[in-house]
């Protein structure tokens, strides 16, 4: 059993700051990447940010010199430093992660429950 968990999400005026976090739980035997996806309603959901195992980082365009993804290697867990919040940066945001479960072959894409974030003008 995997699980990720998020929490950070919240109601913030445009040019405030939050923080996500987001927790993976189980056997796990290798995590090859973790990251942000946001999905607005009646949208697609799209990459945010992404963090591999080999720590390069990769940020949507939108979000570049604003948001910073990190990781707690130990604690298995990413976060999402989000600064300079815009309204159009509202959207339910997810946890993603690329792991390896203990005893089996293959990796596999794993997703929080989600979490909203609302910036107000």
């Amino acid at each position: 059993q995997v699980q990720l968990v998020e929490s950070g999400g919240g109601l913030v005026q445009a040019g405030g700051s939050l923080r996500l976090s987001c927790a993976a739980s189980g056997s796990i035997l290798r995590i090859n990447a973790m990251g942000w996806y946001r999905q607005a309603p009646g949208k697609q959901r799209e990459l945010v940010a992404l963090i591999t195992s080999g720590s390069s980082t990769n940020y949507a365009d939108s979000v570049k010199g604003r948001f910073t993804i990190s990781r707690d290697i130990a604690k298995k867990t990413v976060f999402l430093q989000m600064n300079s919040l815009k309204p159009e940066d509202t959207d339910v945001y997810y946890c993603n992660a690329n792991l390896q479960r203990t005893g089996r072959f293959t990796s596999q894409d794993y997703w929080g429950q989600g979490t909203q974030v609302t910036v107000s003008s």
